[in-house]
């Protein structure tokens, strides 16, 4: 049956008409090609693509039936729309000035099949493959927008925030443009998610927190949002930034629902917080927060040391280093760098 599609479309590529009437027989082709299955099917389609690239065709008439053809591939098995998306790409690749639009399409199918396949690196390579900006066709915000927070989440799905980054910036060119409220809030959430894979937790703890007062955004979401901050707050290194999260935070009567309030009150009141308050903590925490500093330590350990030596310092006026590690549950070498971060806090421990 592949063959005689072939046959049907070599018969009406020699032959004369109307646009109308070509485009009617060459989408009767696409049906009769769709209606196959296996292998039949894909070299039928395959056929079809050939000849809609084939310069003998109008382009008026290509353009037309190519349109047509991404309509149906989303209907087809996964494995074989993939097969079939990734040669066309090849076969207009010469001529894909011609046919931006028609491949922007496939680009965005192809990309959610990679995406339910989990496998986000390349659903994230084939949205990039899109000429947003130095193509012949003219995108409109939205959907420029829209496809730039995809990369970007995509990209944070693979690890790999740098490249998210790169997006969410192309993105922040364009949100003021845009008065689509939804997108707006993708932007918001996307933008957070970088700034919390980039370890800049307090910036990120900020948006996450504005974003949980969105009442846009479904009840649950918002309460996500709020963990979400409370828990980049405690990994943020402290200073006046924090403090002032950590009153927002400690103020706001839901925060009292989360798992780690326990941690936000004792940061906010200045108590020592113990290793195994620490431990149920960092159980809570997503793979990149639970991320090793260069001497090993955890940005958890770090966060923590640092919390419990500023409560530390408020409770005693001199005390040992070695005695000092025995009240925070830790070696004083471990704590020893720390304390020599800030002088007037060193100055109420001394060594023996």
């Amino acid at each position: 049956m592949a063959a005689a599609v072939r046959q049907d479309l070599a018969q009406l590529m020699n032959s004369s008409g109307s646009h109308k009437d070509l485009a009617g027989k060459y989408r009767q082709i696409l049906e009769k090609a769709i209606q196959l299955s296996g292998a039949e099917q894909l070299e039928a389609l395959k056929a079809f693509v050939e000849a809609m690239v084939n310069e003998n065709v109008s382009l008026v008439i290509s353009r037309q039936l190519l349109t047509d053809f991404c309509t149906h591939l989303p209907n087809l098995p996964d494995s074989t729309a993939k097969e079939i998306y990734h040669f066309t790409l090849e076969k207009i690749q010469p001529r894909v000035i011609s046919f931006e639009e028609q491949v922007a399409s496939i680009r965005q199918h192809l990309a959610s099949i990679y995406e339910k396949e989990e496998d986000w690196r390349n659903a994230a390579q084939v949205l990039v493959g899109i000429p947003l900006e130095t193509g012949q066709k003219q995108y409109n915000v939205d959907y420029k927008l829209e496809t730039y927070l995809k990369i970007a989440r995509l990209y944070l799905e693979d690890d790999d925030p740098v490249q998210a980054e790169a997006y969410i910036n192309r993105a922040s060119l364009l949100q003021n443009e845009s008065t689509n409220e939804q997108l707006q809030i993708h932007y918001k959430v996307c933008y957070a998610r970088v700034l919390d894979y980039r370890r800049k937790f307090i910036e990120a703890a900020q948006r996450y927190n504005e974003l949980s007062y969105k009442t846009i955004v479904h009840e649950s979401e918002r309460l996500e949002a709020l963990k979400h901050a409370l828990h980049c707050t405690i990994l943020a290194s402290a200073g006046q930034q924090r403090s002032r999260m950590l009153a927002t935070l400690f103020k706001d009567e839901r925060c009292q629902q989360l798992a780690a309030y326990g941690i936000l009150e004792k940061m906010y009141l200045d108590r020592i917080i113990r290793g195994n308050q620490l431990q149920e903590f960092a159980a809570m925490l997503m793979p990149h927060q639970k991320a090793t500093t260069a001497d090993g330590s955890s940005i958890l350990d770090r966060a923590v040391i640092e919390h419990n030596l500023l409560s530390a310092s408020k409770l005693y006026n001199n005390i040992t280093f070695e005695e000092l590690g025995a009240l925070l549950e830790i070696p004083a070498a471990k704590h020893e760098k720390p304390c020599q971060h800030g002088t007037n806090r060193s100055n109420h421990f001394v060594s023996k």
